[in-house]
């Protein structure tokens, strides 16, 4: 957990300033939701491995003897817990107001969430996330419209040659059907290809036959991935997919993400092609060994991906089961999550915000009333206005002011009529 100096602070609100504008600008309205869930809720199994580094809240008024009764059972001792995401808190939100939202619902949130986590590089207790969920819509258009709003905000933020990796956990468990794995190990198959990126086929082979994987199947699986291939190149689109994965699949799967390319297609008619069928046309890349970690997901899933690092910079999917948990019935969602703290990173940091920002340095003999009144001017013509007493190095505070995010400064002595105004550069 960190605290956040105030020209850092001012650089993430405003890379969230332009993350809420392209959302909002592709429908989506602004919810929140408190920072503490039921305990049961947020231990129902959903959450996957997050579960595991919930922060949990002991129950108020236990006395020391049933603290000891219950040192067994967390949930004896705990009625509530911080978020560890924001999708939980979203299928609540849902079940809790559906009568009052629209049929279609299209959310943004943007808050932060606490995990257990071993703090290293890139990893924190409490970060940000920014999340847009689509409810009520179980077509492609959903899917397509996620990926058009998230492409559309890192295209703001100047993150170019972004690409968003596409793949069907109904696909996924299709080839490995195909392959001969038994329904009750797939799961575990699915945790040990989701490391393909890490460890290489060869890795993810070796360890699905330590772990005692149908023999059959993991043959199958290496023959798969070890197949010659022909160097010939295909834009995202049936054809791409089809050659991505074994014969067979099931053309509605097909149908599926064909469908969400297209429609990306046509929202993004500048990045290129319109078509999927005569050139690049859009930034989506079909993986068929996209696994992603939720057990939630029940369709298509997907990560944003950036050339200058090897790490995903957020990602999402279908969830068609969660909310039936909460409501009784199940209704369609899927949601896209960019990754705040690792954006943050990779974006310029010299990029400032629109508008000018001055400091008004001020002689000590300068009656306050005086320097209000000037101060006030500079406010009311649009400027962002900070006030700082002369010292004997003016050079160090214009300097600070400018690693502040000032822009401008103006001088200002007792009896001066009008200040002016200077860049900081």
């Amino acid at each position: 957990m960190r605290d956040f100096l105030p020209a850092e602070k001012a650089r993430r609100e405003r890379v969230l300033a332009v993350i809420r504008d392209r959302y909002r600008a592709h429908g989506f309205d602004e919810i929140e939701t408190p920072v503490m869930e039921d305990y049961a809720r947020l231990h129902s199994g959903i959450g996957g491995d997050n579960e595991k580094l919930a922060y949990n809240i002991l129950k108020r008024g236990l006395d020391t003897d049933a603290i000891r009764a219950a040192a067994e059972d967390p949930s004896a001792l705990t009625d509530l817990g911080l978020r560890y995401d924001l999708t939980v808190p979203l299928a609540r939100f849902y079940a809790s107001h559906r009568g009052e939202l629209p049929g279609v619902f299209r959310a943004i949130q943007v808050a932060p969430v606490w995990r257990a986590e071993r703090p290293q590089k890139g990893r924190y207790r409490q970060f940000v996330q920014c999340d847009i969920d689509i409810i009520g819509d179980a077509s492609s258009r959903a899917e397509a419209e996620l990926i058009a709003a998230t492409l559309d905000a890192v295209d703001a933020l100047g993150l170019d040659g972004a690409s968003v990796r596409i793949n069907d956990r109904r696909a996924l468990e299709w080839m490995l059907e195909s392959f001969g794995f038994a329904a009750d190990e797939r799961p575990g198959v699915l945790i040990t290809i989701d490391k393909l990126d890490k460890i290489g086929h060869d890795g993810v082979v070796a360890e699905l036959r330590e772990r005692g994987a149908s023999p059959g199947a993991v043959d199958a699986f290496e023959a798969f991935t070890r197949r010659p291939m022909t160097l010939e190149y295909h834009p995202y689109g049936e054809r791409q997919i089809r050659k991505a994965l074994p014969q067979g699949i099931p053309a509605e799967i097909v149908d599926h993400l064909v469908g969400i390319g297209e429609a990306v297609a046509a929202a993004r008619p500048s990045a290129g092609s319109v078509g999927l069928s005569d050139g690049d046309g859009i930034p989506l890349v079909f993986d068929p060994f996209l696994v992603r970690g939720m057990g939630y997901y029940t369709g298509t899933i997907f990560e944003l991906a950036h050339p200058s690092v090897s790490y995903s910079l957020g990602g999402g999917g279908r969830y068609d089961g969660m909310i039936g948990r909460f409501l009784g019935s199940d209704v369609p969602a899927v949601g896209f999550s960019l990754g705040f703290e690792r954006l943050v990173d990779l974006l310029d940091a010299g990029a400032e915000a629109a508008g000018d920002a001055v400091v008004l340095v001020y002689d000590r003999d300068v009656p306050v009333a005086e320097l209000m009144t000037h101060k006030a001017r500079l406010v009311a013509g649009g400027s962002r206005v900070r006030v700082e007493p002369r010292t004997k190095n003016l050079k160090a505070l214009l300097e600070r002011a400018a690693s502040d995010g000032y822009s401008s400064f103006g001088t200002l002595s007792a009896g001066t009529d009008a200040v002016e105004v200077r860049p900081l550069a």
